[in-house]
């Protein structure tokens, strides 16, 4: 009888703590994103970010963790705000979805490389143009 008893009621209860733990693991997981949700306020400090980081020297100690940084980085903004009707029609997330595209494949592709200067002269041409029109709401 005891032995019924605890099949009848861990039986409901196990689907329950799986699910309560699944959704902890989610929720933490989702948090680790260092973005706001405001697009003006993101869009800016991920351009200060990126052009502080493409500015190291070859020699850098932090150069090679700053540059894993920023790829994260760039992969969380772009999930964040690509979907966002409101916001992946303005000019300056275009501007912005250039320069992070560049500078991605630039890191996929080399990524013990420093940034030729054309590249970073257009990357910091790029990012200062997202942060102006993200200042004006273009």
């Amino acid at each position: 009888m005891v032995a019924f008893l605890r099949r009848s009621f861990l039986r409901p209860l196990l689907p329950a703590c799986l699910a309560l733990a699944l959704c902890f693991c989610l929720t933490a997981c989702s948090g680790a994103s260092s973005l706001s949700g405001n697009y003006l306020n993101d869009t800016m400090s991920v351009a200060d970010s990126l052009l502080s980081t493409i500015t190291l020297a070859q020699d850098d100690p932090g150069r090679q963790e700053a540059e894993t940084q920023a790829g994260s980085l760039i992969k969380d903004y772009v999930a964040r705000y690509r979907p966002r009707r409101d916001v992946n029609g303005l000019a300056s997330f275009t501007t912005m979805q250039t320069a992070l595209n560049s500078l991605a494949g630039y890191y996929s592709a080399y990524p013990n490389r420093v940034l030729p200067d054309s590249l970073r002269a257009r990357l910091e041409k790029e990012l200062k143009s997202a942060e102006s029109g993200a200042q004006r709401g273009a």
